[in-house]
């Protein structure tokens, strides 16, 4: 028992002594719990912007409009005259929902005509796009209600009755990019994508460290001293391993059925733009953090969240400022929204600028610090080599 004691306490000693371990076992629950909280801390989405096409242009139609700004939820960004821009705009503004009021909608609902309303749906982030759907639904089903029961009581129907005789207009929802609804054709793409983060960010983060732990790297130094093919040399592999996985991606949207269309270039140059970020970061812990263990404690703190704060499931609009500077420090966050604009709803470049210069400059940052700290060390090492010999 006595020799349990100590081999316990030998234990807790060598916990204390281990810094980073430390740090990580008691920050990282303190750390998740905050950046969890902060995100989700509102409980429910609100302001979702819509876009209303009002080919109507009646009192009616303006009461709908005006209805659809009272609900929390949701908010008119736009309307327009007609449909031409309005899938467009709609990418743009990243509204889930754009409300059709057709033309003469008014003069129908006041002669008892059929008329509908039509909501184009895109389901591409099933909570945002169900969430104002829902909301625009109530919207238009209270001003139904009410015009409906208004309309039979002056006919002498009593209210109870009226609900359930007459209906002013019709509700159409199109669902589009993913049209089934299917949570998995929304969840699977994140989720690989934050796994592939994760993996080349790890691997990354022994790249030099190892060779420091091993004392490999003056070896290493005396074969190439250019800073830029050592680098090139580390993250070369996992740039070519992940064509693989990419293409594994693929096959198992072929799998499952999923519906993926790539057209041009600009999703593989992005795609190449997020793997350099990601490459970079992992290399820069390595080059800083000599050891293998450290480094890849520290990526995991960095990874482990990004699902969470990539506005991915939960948009960033609804999250702090504090939460979405951070979110915007990982390539993830970048990164699935260019997938999101230009896989699934099928967008241009143009509405993804702003994510390209946002993994640009993660690249570019990392990989000039990553150089200038590889320089030093590549230096010192030299020294070392000449001092020997």
């Amino acid at each position: 028992m006595k020799n349990l004691y100590h081999l316990i306490r030998r234990e807790f000693t060598l916990f204390y002594q281990n810094k980073v371990l430390l740090v990580l076992f008691l920050g990282a629950p303190i750390m998740y719990g905050i950046l969890v909280g902060s995100v989700y801390k509102k409980g429910k989405v609100t302001d979702l912007p819509i876009i209303v096409v009002d080919e109507d242009r009646s009192p009616l139609s303006q009461q709908l409009i005006d209805m659809f700004n009272e609900n929390e939820v949701i908010y008119v960004s736009d309307v327009l005259p007609d449909l031409t821009n309005s899938s467009a705009l709609a990418m743009k503004r990243e509204a889930t929902v754009v409300v059709h009021i057709p033309r003469n909608f008014a003069a129908e609902v006041n002669y008892n005509r059929p008329t509908e309303i039509t909501l184009f749906v895109n389901a591409s982030n099933t909570l945002t796009s169900n969430y104002a759907m829902m909301a625009v639904n109530v919207s238009a089903s209270t001003m139904k209600a009410g015009i409906q029961i208004k309309s039979q009581e002056k006919k002498g129907v009593p209210s109870y009755v009226a609900a359930q005789q007459y209906e002013p207009f019709k509700l159409t929802i199109v669902k589009q990019n993913i049209r089934s609804g299917n949570y998995l054709y929304f969840m699977l793409p994140g989720v690989l994508l934050t796994v592939l983060q994760q993996v080349m960010m790890l691997g990354l983060a022994l790249s030099f460290a190892s060779e420091f732990e091993r004392g490999t790297f003056a070896e290493l130094v005396s074969k190439s001293s250019n800073v830029f093919v050592l680098i090139l040399a580390k993250i070369a592999p996992y740039l070519l391993m992940s064509v693989f996985i990419y293409a594994l991606y693929y096959g198992f949207s072929i799998w499952y059925q999923m519906p993926i269309t790539i057209s041009g270039t600009g999703f593989f140059s992005a795609s190449l733009l997020f793997l350099l970020a990601v490459c970079f970061i992992g290399i820069l812990v390595s080059v800083v953090i000599p050891n293998q263990l450290k480094a890849t404690e520290i990526l995991m703190v960095i990874a482990t969240p990004s699902f969470i704060l990539s506005g991915f499931t939960w948009p960033l609009s609804q999250m702090p400022g504090w939460v979405v500077s951070i979110a915007n420090l990982i390539p993830l966050t970048h990164y699935l929204q260019v997938f999101r604009v230009l896989v699934i709803e099928g967008g241009t470049m143009d509405l993804v600028r702003s994510q390209i210069w946002g993994m640009a400059i993660i690249a570019i940052v990392t990989f000039v610090a990553s150089a200038i700290i590889l320089q030093v060390k590549i230096r010192k090492a030299q020294r070392a080599a000449e001092l020997a010999a």
